[in-house]
């Protein structure tokens, strides 16, 4: 079991060291666009919901920005990590 997780280990400092061309920047890049994605999705759907549904426009709202807020935070910690990368 040990010797496995070593040989992984060791595989997996090789493949970083090979992808030395993929730094904070594309971290950066595939995070904002997965964040742009989330958002995007976040208000599609509180949309849809707020026309199934008109009386509940408050409870969507409330869920819809703090979903959209988690979504931003990801794009925020990826650019923290490429701030420091």
């Amino acid at each position: 079991m040990i010797d496995t997780l070593t040989t992984i280990v060791a595989a997996a400092e090789a493949g970083a060291a090979a992808a030395g061309g993929f730094n904070g920047n594309f971290a950066l890049g595939v995070a904002g666009a997965g964040a742009g994605i989330g958002l995007g999705l976040i208000g599609m759907a509180s949309a849809q919901a707020v026309g199934r549904n008109p009386s509940a426009f408050g409870n969507i709202l409330t869920i819809g920005i703090i979903g959209m807020a988690l979504a931003e935070a990801i794009a925020i910690y990826a650019f923290i990590m490429a701030l420091q990368g």
